[in-house]
């Protein structure tokens, strides 16, 4: 591969710049080429919408990065509740699309799925009982949706659930321990990539 790996970062910006600077650094750092909203370093085309655009991106790129938090993220339609954010869009298109992923979720995303559950509402029909208050951690419930979505969690047969790995982080140091785990052996990313992805493209009959 003589060009530079392109690894897009899911399109969650609101109260995380902190987190996406100190990512945004490691990966250039590594010799990554980033698409990233917060940075101005995403592919733009006129005729698209800002929607089309990031799954297009998704589509372009050769590594994605998804990133969980607090905040559901903008992108659905006001009026159509059952809509989905720019971000959880991301995360199923790359899933869809079998992309070399790593996915990073929120500690409290994690608490607060594994506490309803707990009480008694598990699920996307458990958590339809629940109204959020005013004053609320999250802004929506739909980001423990998109964390069952990211850990394929409507597969009950546990060989069927690949790419399931999502890491659990508090804080952007304990993030940068798994960028820095993942990411710094770039050669060894590259021989990951053709070893795993490219050559079972081939074998389903995909393009090359």
């Amino acid at each position: 591969m003589n060009k530079k790996q392109i690894i897009m970062v899911s399109s969650t910006i609101y109260g995380i710049e902190e987190l996406l600077e100190r990512i945004y650094t490691l990966l250039t750092g590594f010799g990554y080429e980033v698409w990233m909203s917060h940075k101005g370093a995403m592919p733009v085309y006129s005729t698209n919408s800002a929607f089309d655009n990031c799954l297009k991106a998704v589509e372009q790129c050769d590594l994605f990065l998804g990133l969980i938090t607090t905040s559901y993220g903008s992108g659905q339609n006001p009026a159509d509740r059952k809509g989905l954010s720019i971000t959880h869009q991301e995360i199923i298109k790359a899933i869809e699309l079998n992309k070399p992923r790593w996915i990073l979720a929120h500690d409290h995303v994690v608490f607060a799925r594994s506490l309803l559950t707990s009480l008694g509402y598990k699920g996307k029909a458990g958590r339809k009982k629940l109204i959020l208050a005013e004053n609320k951690v999250f802004n929506d419930l739909r980001i423990l949706d998109l964390y069952e979505d990211a850990t394929i969690d409507h597969r009950k047969v546990l060989a069927e659930r690949k790419g399931n790995w999502v890491q659990k982080f508090r804080s952007p140091e304990n993030s940068a321990i798994f960028i820095t785990a993942q990411f710094s052996r770039y050669h060894e990313v590259e021989a990951f990539i053709r070893e795993n992805f490219e050559n079972s493209v081939l074998q389903d009959g995909g393009e090359s």
